[in-house]
């Protein structure tokens, strides 16, 4: 036969099982043809296809050991339960944050209500009782001042004023050891100027740096008042001058700073040296410590808008509502007026 005899149109891809089948069909009639008829051999499917002498076995592979499978794939759904939830550190993050906060408004939510409450107080009984310095009852003397920064400092000056207040005790406290360690000096070197100068300081600074320098500072923030910003800048300053000094320890001073640490040692005397060298490094702080604050407190007066030129203003304000000058202006007036006014005329004038 010649090769024009084959079908111009059959896939010549076609398996030659499928063609035998197509060629058998096609020969002994499709209703002869069972494709369900299989017969399983092994791990193999054998398919018949067609009937009669030409039918020739498929054989499916079937999935097993590394074998491909001919047949359609059966997807059977396997239950999965969702992961169980928890927090990321992320939003633990978060929560913590917000209770912080929380915490935080809450407690200013308490201080407002106290203050209001104190408020309340004050103008019911007339004015505020002072309460500095916390003496007892049986004292003679009873406090001076009024003092208490969660009512009369707002929030966001509270932390420097405490600091303040906090730098003036240890001011104190240096003041207290300065005498002790210049009594040791009095005791193996024999300087009694020392001990005497020491204990002047202790009696006059304990008091006047705190009227002088901590006193403006708190009403400043109390009031934003820029004329107590300047006396507490001049009289910090002269501070600031007097702790290096301390520290210093210079001879004929009254202080027991560096300079003592060492004579106490080439003297011999160890114990009194190790002694000195704590009130030194004391003494050191407290002026590191002064020289921060202000530099502290001097960038917050910037940062309100406050001049020289306002304080003047508040100077020339308060001088003037002063019932005292006034009672002397006025004096001084009627005086001028009287003069020039009362006096007697001389004849032929």
């Amino acid at each position: 036969m010649s090769g024009f005899d084959d079908n111009p149109f059959a896939d010549p891809f076609a398996e030659p099982s499928i063609q035998q089948a197509t060629r058998g069909s096609s020969q002994n009639g499709l209703e002869e043809y069972d494709p369900f008829s299989s017969q399983r051999t092994g791990n193999n499917t054998t398919t018949t296809v067609g009937t009669g002498g030409n039918a020739a076995p498929y054989v499916q592979p079937v999935v097993g050991s590394g074998v491909v499978s001919g047949q359609p794939a059966v997807v059977t759904p396997t239950p999965n339960n969702p992961p169980t939830y928890t927090p990321s550190a992320q939003q633990q993050v978060t929560t913590a944050e917000f209770q912080r906060r929380q915490e935080e408004l809450e407690k200013k939510a308490e201080e407002l209500a106290r203050k209001e409450e104190e408020l309340r107080n004050v103008g019911s009984a007339g004015a505020r009782q002072d309460n500095w310095p916390p003496l007892p009852a049986a004292f003679p003397v009873g406090p001076c001042f009024y003092q208490d920064i969660n009512v009369d400092i707002p929030l966001e000056f509270q932390k420097i004023v405490r600091m303040l207040y906090y730098l003036w005790m240890f001011h104190a406290l240096m003041l207290l050891l300065n005498i002790l360690g210049s009594l040791g000096l009095f005791i193996q070197l024999d300087e009694g100027s020392t001990f005497g100068l020491a204990i002047l300081y202790f009696i006059l600074f304990t008091p006047f740096s705190y009227i002088c320098w901590f006193r403006p500072v708190y009403k400043a923030f109390r009031s934003d008042s820029s004329f107590n910003f300047m006396v507490f800048f001049f009289v910090f300053s002269v501070q600031l001058i007097v702790s290096i000094v301390n520290a210093i320890g210079i001879p004929g001073t009254g202080s027991c700073g560096w300079v003592a640490v060492s004579r106490s040692f080439k003297a011999g005397y160890i114990g009194l040296g190790v002694f000195l060298v704590l009130i030194a490094l004391g003494a050191s702080a407290l002026a590191a410590a002064v020289a921060y604050a202000l530099i502290w407190v001097h960038r917050i007066y910037r940062s309100t808008g406050a001049s020289f030129a306002k304080a003047q203003a508040e100077f020339s304000q308060g001088v003037m509502r002063n019932e005292h000058v006034q009672n002397v202006t006025a004096n001084a007036a009627s005086a001028a007026v009287r003069n020039q006014f009362g006096a007697p005329t001389t004849p032929g004038a």
